[in-house]
């Protein structure tokens, strides 16, 4: 093992051993605090313990029975109707951001029409079966619903838009070089999962085991973000100033929907630990569409999902992927209005 491996597989634990530092500093330095902050995260864990389970079985289910392997099938036929298709599965399936890069190499160099990738593309960050009900736990049901919806509609108001730019003559040669894309596609996953649909996935152990490994690394993925974000709540409710949040994203600013949007692409966080700061900001008086409207820009642009389309499609495409989230979000948040103020 050379030093250089030996640096990169150090400093993870590096940046763990610092933030045990910290907490225990701040622990000993702020006692009072900290049991306070920590009992908040607790009971908040507690409440939404249940649709955590829930999300996180979903999102193993649906990885050992191997449905996944039917989204290439929805990339076939017409265009319209693989727009429809492709953000339906990207609205309701967990697979999104890196994950899903062997699988759109592969459909771009079958020369897959871009409109349904773009669709694909734009509706499966915003949400999934786990981020549905964490949604619904934190924010509630009204808003997870309603959230969900949006990323339908997001693709395809996407797909759509694309697909018009394209039948009129533009963004021609969208992909960057084919050996780029060989590479890409060439790192897809292979195994039983990805050959058949079994829905009675626990008769197979090789598929029980995916399970068990999805549910661990989702679960994984999910709780340190969480209580990050809800020791992050605490402090927000307790030192934001609340007419600060009236003033900008309140219900008496017209521009609050847009504003939320563009603040939200840049500096997105992930999506679980937005979701209760979120919660926390509309409590000091953000507006809900403000809020979806900042939930869905920061997803669509964050880095799990836009370094992807990055990789595979040239800057302008790229560029319209990053301004189809800004729009679609403004008018999803606008939209979601309708219905939650």
């Amino acid at each position: 093992m050379t030093g250089r491996t030996l640096a990169l597989t150090a400093r993870p634990y590096a940046r763990r051993t610092l933030l045990a530092l910290l907490a225990a500093g701040f622990i000993l330095s702020f006692p009072g605090l900290a049991l306070d902050a920590s009992l908040f995260t607790l009971e908040n864990l507690l409440i939404i313990s249940p649709v955590i389970l829930i999300g996180v079985g979903l999102t193993a289910g649906i990885t050992a029975s191997g449905s996944m392997g039917l989204i290439a099938a929805a990339f076939q036929g017409r265009d319209l109707r693989m727009i429809g298709l492709a953000s339906l599965i990207g609205a309701l399936t967990p697979v999104c951001g890196i994950s899903v890069l062997p699988l759109v190499a592969g459909l771009l160099i079958a020369r897959v029409p871009l409109a349904p990738i773009m669709a694909f593309w734009l509706s499966s960050p915003i949400t999934s079966p786990s981020m549905l009900a964490i949604t619904a736990g934190t924010l509630g049901w009204d808003f997870a619903v309603i959230k969900t919806l949006a990323a339908l509609g997001i693709g395809l108001f996407g797909g759509l838009v694309t697909w018009g730019l394209t039948a009129a003559g533009a963004l021609g040669s969208p992909t960057k070089d084919g050996g780029t894309l060989a590479r890409i596609a060439g790192t897809a996953c292979s195994g039983a999962t990805a050959s058949r649909v079994q829905w009675r996935f626990w008769h197979e152990r090789e598929r029980r085991a995916v399970f068990a490994d999805t549910a661990y690394s989702t679960a994984r993925l999910m709780l340190p973000w969480l209580t990050l974000a809800f020791v992050a709540e605490f402090f927000l409710k307790l030192y934001l100033p609340q007419e600060l949040v009236i003033d900008w994203v309140g219900r008496d600013n017209a521009w609050a929907v847009p504003l939320s949007a563009i603040v939200g692409a840049p500096i997105y966080l992930d999506g679980y630990a937005a979701l209760p700061l979120i919660r926390g900001l509309i409590e000091a008086g953000m507006r809900p569409d403000a809020a979806m409207a900042f939930l869905i820009a920061g997803g669509i642009t964050s880095a799990w999902a836009a370094i992807p389309v990055f990789a595979l499609v040239r800057l302008p495409v790229f560029a319209l992927y990053i301004g189809l989230a800004v729009a679609s979000s403004i008018l999803a948040g606008w939209v979601s209005g309708l219905f939650l103020l």
